[in-house]
């Protein structure tokens, strides 16, 4: 899922390039056709996001005669922006496509949600979303109201974006481990000062994942105190905590994996009950193990770091290679015998995944006094945020995927199109197998 920074990025690159003009607007797979005809020749006057949904305002930016786009990019949408025409083939998925000949620029949109209204689309969906981080006008002390009146946990919430308007998975599972907080906790239960710190890391980590365009929680400093494979992510798909050394335990709270640390994130018992369900969820939790993440890819430094996500093969190869293969361990031995001799190796058994492994390391780090929280929003960060092709190739630096983190902003650069761009045809033709019909004249429900 395109997560709130992700869906900003996307905003603040329209406000730069599209707002002020008009464009020729077409629907390349026919999706959604009927809205293309509406906006066609329109000029933009305005982008707006609100957590995981973006609102393009055509000919007025307010008012009765405005016509409002609604996007909402799901698990795999992309905006990309071209300033050579005539741009790359659009694709099967390509709902929209703008161009502007008097400025020789086009976009392509692909999205879960296109859909057109007028202005009282977006005030409905206003309504309904919560607090943005990334928005000037969030109320954190509105949300803290919720918070008391709320029967929900706090992983819950958090994934609520009728409460928090753009945090996704890992932003939780981050969010809550820096603040000290328990997934189960009950809401109605959190103090405000747990409350202020939730809020303060959810401003600060949005806030620099807009900037960076990846999802960095680790703050740099302590990056280099903690080394691989904590550079990037403390707690999301880690095998340990890189703080205390305990191991990182894993269960689904409403079909979604939440991690925890739960002795730098102790559950705290109080009046209200953290429910039955929450217990069994809390007893049922598991040491996680690893995988290798389409979400959000590891670095080659944390790969050697957590062996548990390479291959058996590749864990013999590096015994042999190193010439460490353990008196007594089989050629035979099960790939958790290989991951424990492999991490001995690197390290001479003291990480502290090793040493919690054998009860060494049990008591939460020493948390620093809280600074003041930013002021949440990117008014001020606009402009300075780094392109999609500089995004990009700070992923490739760091060993990720070029799918990490579901990125939703493109640019010819990021695509590998360069300054002169591919020819075209390079992406899936439309056809008319391909070709789906206009749905944009009746409204469709997006997922806030």
């Amino acid at each position: 899922m395109v997560e709130g920074h992700g869906v900003h990025r996307v905003a603040a690159s329209a406000r730069r390039h599209l707002v002020g003009k008009r464009f020729t607007a077409t629907s390349p797979n026919g999706r959604f056709a009927h809205g293309a005809e509406v906006i066609d020749g329109k000029e933009l006057k305005r982008v707006d996001a609100i957590g995981k949904n973006l609102f393009y305002f055509f000919n007025e930016a307010d008012g009765p005669d405005a016509h409002v786009m609604h996007v909402h990019f799901g698990m795999s949408g992309r905006f990309s922006t071209h300033h050579t025409l005539p741009g790359p083939e659009p694709g099967a998925t390509t709902r929209l496509r703008l161009e502007s000949r008097e400025h020789g620029i086009c976009a392509l949109l692909s999205a879960m949600t296109v859909e057109l209204g007028d202005i009282s689309l977006f005030q409905t969906k206003r309504a309904k979303l919560g607090e943005d981080p990334l928005r000037e006008d969030a109320d954190a002390d509105r949300l803290w109201e919720k918070f008391t009146r709320s029967r929900k946990s706090v992983g819950l919430a958090l994934m609520d974006q009728a409460m928090f308007a753009g945090v996704g998975n890992i932003y939780r599972a981050e969010i809550l481990y820096k603040a000290g907080v328990h997934p189960e906790q009950p809401c109605a239960d959190l103090p405000r000062s747990s409350f202020d710190e939730v809020w303060r890391h959810s401003v600060e980590l949005l806030q620099r994942g807009f900037v960076t365009g990846s999802i960095l929680t680790v703050d740099p400093d302590e990056a280099k105190t903690l080394g691989e494979p904590w550079t990037r992510r403390y707690v999301y798909n880690q095998r340990s905590c890189g703080r205390c050394g305990s191991a990182v335990k894993t269960w689904d709270i409403a079909a979604r994996t939440v991690y925890c640390c739960e002795v730098c994130q102790p559950l705290v018992k109080s009046e209200t009950s953290n429910g039955a369900s929450a217990a069994v969820r809390i007893k049922g939790a598991r040491d996680h193990v690893p995988f290798v993440s389409h979400c959000a890819a590891e670095s080659p430094g944390t790969l050697a770091a957590e062996p548990e996500k390479l291959t058996v093969a590749k864990l013999k190869e590096i015994l042999d290679s190193a010439a460490a293969w353990p008196e007594g361990l089989k050629r035979t031995a099960k790939k958790a015998e290989l991951v424990a001799a492999v991490r001995d190796m690197a390290t001479g058994g003291y990480t502290p995944a090793t040493l919690a492994r054998h009860g060494l390391a049990a008591t939460p780090a020493p948390r620093t006094p809280a600074p003041r929280a930013p002021a949440p929003g990117i008014a001020k960060l606009e402009g300075a945020e780094a392109s999609a092709s500089a995004a990009a190739a700070e992923k490739r630096r760091a060993g990720e995927k070029g799918n990490v983190e579901h990125v939703a902003l493109a640019d010819d650069e990021s695509l590998g199109r360069g300054g002169e761009g591919k020819r075209r045809g390079t992406r899936a033709p439309v056809t008319p197998e391909t070709r789906a019909p206009d749905r944009s004249k009746s409204r469709r429900r997006a997922s806030p």
